[in-house]
């Protein structure tokens, strides 16, 4: 597929319904793996998911790799900060009782 880098003469070829769909399905694999294997950061997990990440790269743009690995960290980053919240509020609450 052209849209994944190749020589610069070629023109990039538009991402169709399927590409997306399967880049979704490849990162959904490879990211179920990395939480088997207990790794948040991609890349830090060795040979671990050595297939699932093979298909990953194979089937998705280099930005959306970069956007998907950034985006599974700072999801977590957000869960963690809104578990904080829940708990404060919840002190919060008791001490105003």
């Amino acid at each position: 597929m052209g849209w994944f880098g190749g020589s610069k003469s070629e023109q990039a070829t538009p991402v169709s319904r399927e590409n997306r769909q399967k880049c979704w399905e490849t990162r959904d694999a490879y990211f179920e793996c990395l939480d088997r294997v207990g790794v948040l950061k991609a890349g830090e997990e060795g040979k671990a998911c050595a297939k699932e990440n093979t298909l990953y790269e194979e089937n998705c743009a280099k930005s959306w790799i970069e956007y998907f690995n950034k985006r599974r960290i700072l999801a977590e980053q957000q869960k963690d900060m809104l578990a904080q919240a829940k708990v404060q509020s919840q002190e919060a609450r008791r001490a105003n009782s």
